[in-house]
């Protein structure tokens, strides 16, 4: 007889912390029948931010997340972010006051265009006449920002960094005519790919500026990273130079112990939630880093908590997925968070939550109301701090 699965636990609370009902406009109505308890919705580009905001207004505006009274408690925590897959969208204009002061269709697009893609195009390559003016860095952080201000729980993301992406073709007319209205635009939705990725210095300076945002504003961040692992670690690094924690020695501790303190000065204090140049909390989301390099994101020097999530989309669809396991089981069960990182909500989400919520229980030997408990917990110190 085939074995019978243990009944699912939804009643304890699952949550998914990165994924993107809002590519798909017709499944938003799913959400609120979903099973799932919190969808952390992920922004990426120009043509779903306001979109996301929208949908969670009235969730997040009449609601608390994470309230566990039935029928109270709301469906989404909303994420604003630019993503790596369109960050040749934005021009970098934070260090140059001049250019800052030039709207962005006074701007030389090809010339934006032929130095943040690489190869750099040809001048006589349609996709630049066919590229939309570019918007200013600047701008679109100010929009975030007052995103966050709005939503006290919202996090930044998606964003990252990506070596592999490669830029689809434009738009055209045939495209136009035969597209899917129920997705949002400005996705690839099957568009052939072009030889041009995004120059990963452009990428960084588009990374950093949203990381020191969110450092500015204590939120925490979702971030992408594919074939490009050394990079984001020395990305986010940067951003925490000179905030390290200090690793003492116990003499040393019981030295300072005996020392008598100033009021002011007390570094586990209120001060941990003052403004400061790197996020408090970092999701590396599907990660699918070897086991070997957690040790510097885990570094008790690290000043931000990180914490890594695991889909089934991502990590448990090819042979990687032994290597997944290792991760999970070489990782503290308090930084391991679950994930759809599905672009439609509904059903499927559903599904796709509870098998990676059951795959980690299993790598971890946790029984199934155990892990839930524990993942659910991981959420909201993630969120929430």
């Amino acid at each position: 007889m085939e074995e019978v699965p243990e009944p699912f636990p939804w009643h304890l609370g699952v949550y998914d912390a990165h994924c993107h009902p809002t590519d798909t406009i017709s499944s938003l109505q799913d959400i609120p029948k979903m099973k799932a308890q919190v969808l952390t919705i992920m922004a990426t580009r120009a043509q779903d931010q306001k979109l996301v905001s929208e949908f969670a207004e009235s969730e997040v505006t009449k609601k608390e997340p994470g309230d566990m009274t039935e029928g109270s408690r709301a469906k989404v925590v909303p994420s604003f972010g630019w993503h790596p897959w369109f960050s040749h969208l934005l021009y970098d204009d934070m260090e140059d006051k001049v250019r800052d002061e030039i709207p962005s269709e006074s701007l030389d697009t090809s010339e934006h265009y032929r130095a943040v893609l690489t190869p750099s195009p040809p001048l006589d390559d349609p996709i630049l006449q066919a590229m939309p003016a570019p918007q200013s860095l600047s701008s679109f952080l100010s929009h975030t920002r007052s995103y966050l201000t709005k939503y006290p729980a919202a996090l930044v993301g998606e964003i990252g960094l990506d070596r592999s992406f490669r830029l689809p073709h434009p738009e055209d007319s045939d495209f136009q005519e035969t597209r899917d209205p129920s997705l949002t635009p400005g996705g690839r939705e099957g568009r052939r790919l072009t030889p041009y990725r995004v120059v990963m210095d452009h990428q960084r300076r588009i990374l950093k500026a949203q990381l020191h945002l969110a450092g500015e504003m204590q939120r925490a961040v979702s971030v992408h990273g594919v074939a490009a692992h050394g990079f984001v670690h020395d990305t986010l690094a940067e951003t925490w130079k000179g905030y390290e924690v200090s690793v003492r020695g116990r003499k040393a501790k019981k030295r300072d112990e005996r020392v008598p303190r100033h009021p002011e000065d007390n570094p586990d204090g209120d001060e941990n939630a003052s403004p400061k140049p790197f996020p408090p909390r970092i999701c590396l989301h599907s990660y699918s880093g070897p086991p070997e390099t957690l040790k510097q994101y885990l570094a008790p020097s690290v000043p931000a908590k990180i914490f890594f999530s695991f889909s089934r989309a991502i990590n448990f669809s090819t042979s990687a997925s032994g290597k997944a396991v290792e991760v999970i089981k070489a990782l503290p069960p308090d930084r391991i968070l679950t994930e759809s990182d599905l672009h439609c909500a509904g059903e499927r989400m559903d599904g796709l939550l509870e098998e990676i919520v059951r795959t980690i229980c299993d790598a971890r030997e946790w029984s199934l109301e155990d892990g839930v408990k524990q993942l659910g917990a991981n959420w909201k110190a993630f969120v929430y701090g």
